[in-house]
């Protein structure tokens, strides 16, 4: 339980969908306004190499959420969480805290229900098929979630319905009364992407530039040609609807940021703020364009990198820190400060020494995978593995009749152009980087290993 001398923090914990790492003002972005999200990160930390390990599925934001919930890494983090397997919320409330869940979940009712002592306006889906038509349930005290009980909200915008149901809920009683953590999942900046005035229209295609690793297409297949994401936009890519997709997408975010303005607005209009750890983070980034690929169904670093800032009590001001990190290593952090044991389940690095200066090191590699079958085609089988140290990446695709090695430098080419694995000058890199690989598919038991 938690500690009467000091107050426990309160956590806000706001997760949007599809929001890639550098699509944000105070990362470099030229076009997209994001003010609030730019103060969170300049009165707080930023962490500029947050990644989500992958999936085994093409529903990547299942298993992103399963791993944030669980501490546990892709092949251990099943969207339905063994009941022996304890997840954040459910810690949280056993240690004390008011747990609000609000917007999508899509890791399964039951784990919602062992996660939530309250919320509001649950979507329980992958995405609406309307932003302005969410289908959502009232909280059920009975932990019973019947689609018969859905109720359509429609005519509003889905960020604006989640941003309603948190601001009631801080302030009421239950935020006052002991700390909270509330859980917010935006269905944002994913598509449909028709963010609501003016944000709809506020970004135009000719504003946008192309991205530089732009191409038509992925140069050889690599297994996602049907994937939904990917059929967004018709093949070859055509380079103005690619721009008018990444304007909408800009709209999405600057709307969304909107809203959190008004969410840390009320944080400090019920005296909450102070005490209020804020985390704002992606379950995923997303391609628009690059590679020639429009979805987060690969390894590439665009759809495996996602923002990550705190900011609150207990976190330095203006700190940025480029250290390796996954997302599920805010599972240990956050029960750390609310001063709760881990779980023996847990294998997420906390961030709190980083936070606290006492090193500047993290993890020393990344694993990423796309996939824990095989996926069958008529010509063979597909997946993906990466691993990416400091400096260098190597993603191995295993397409159909053909093995695809590249070798990426990022510090020289952090947009994954150019492929080394053929000059001879980086053998040695390679044969570093693939035993490192096959090593961590051994570590976290890859179910693919022995045939890839």
């Amino acid at each position: 339980m938690l500690s009467c001398m000091t107050p426990a923090p309160n956590f806000l914990f706001l997760i949007a969908d599809d929001h890639r790492h550098d699509c944000l003002a105070h990362r470099g972005d030229p076009v997209v306004q994001t003010p609030h999200l730019d103060r969170l990160a300049a009165g707080g930390a930023s962490f500029t190499h947050a990644y989500n390990m992958g999936s085994t599925t093409a529903a990547v934001c299942i298993a992103s959420r399963a791993m944030l919930h669980t501490g546990r890494s892709l092949f251990r983090a099943p969207a339905e969480p063994a009941p022996e397997t304890p997840l954040l919320g459910e810690l949280l409330w056993r240690g004390g805290y008011t747990t609000f869940g609000t917007g999508k979940w899509h890791n399964r009712a039951a784990s919602y229900a062992r996660s939530f002592s309250q919320g509001a306006r649950i979507f329980l889906g992958a995405m609406p098929d309307d932003q302005y038509r969410v289908p959502t349930y009232d909280f059920q005290p009975s932990r019973s979630y019947d689609p018969h009980d859905q109720q359509l909200e429609e005519g509003r915008f889905s960020t604006e319905l989640f941003t309603e149901a948190t601001q009631e809920f801080l302030r009421g009683p239950c935020a006052q009364q002991r700390p909270f953590f509330a859980y917010v999942a935006l269905t944002s900046p994913h598509d449909p992407r028709c963010a609501p005035p003016p944000w709809g229209t506020h970004y135009t295609a000719d504003q946008v530039s192309l991205p530089p690793n732009f191409v038509p297409e992925h140069p050889f297949p690599i297994g996602v040609r049907e994937v939904r994401d990917e059929a967004l936009v018709p093949y070859p890519r055509d380079s103005a609807e690619i721009r008018q997709h990444i304007a909408d997408y800009y709209g999405m975010i600057s709307h969304q940021d909107e809203a959190i303005g008004q969410i840390i607005a009320t944080l400090e209009e019920t005296g909450l703020r102070e005490n209020t750890l804020i985390v704002y983070t992606a379950d995923h980034g997303l391609g628009l364009g690059q590679h020639g690929l429009m979805g987060k169904q690969n390894v590439y670093e665009h759809s495996l990198r996602v923002p990550l800032i705190l900011n609150g009590p207990g976190i330095p001001t203006a700190f940025r820190s480029d250290a390796l990190l996954y997302l599920y290593d805010l599972f240990p952090t956050l029960l750390e400060r609310a001063r709760l044991p881990l779980p023996a389940s847990n294998e997420g690095y906390s961030l709190n020494a980083l936070l606290s200066g006492l090193t500047d090191t993290h993890r020393s590699t990344i694993f990423a995978a796309y996939h824990d079958q095989y996926l069958q085609q008529a010509d063979g089988r597909y997946f993906q593995r990466a691993l990416r140290g400091a400096r260098y990446k190597l993603i191995e695709f295993h397409a159909g009749p053909r093995h695809h090695r590249l070798l990426f430098d990022l510090q020289e080419d952090p947009f994954e152009q150019h492929n080394l694995a053929g000059q001879f000058s980086y053998q040695q890199v390679l044969l570093t980087l693939s035993d490192e690989l096959r090593s961590a598919r051994q570590q976290l038991d890859d179910p693919l290993l022995v045939e890839g």
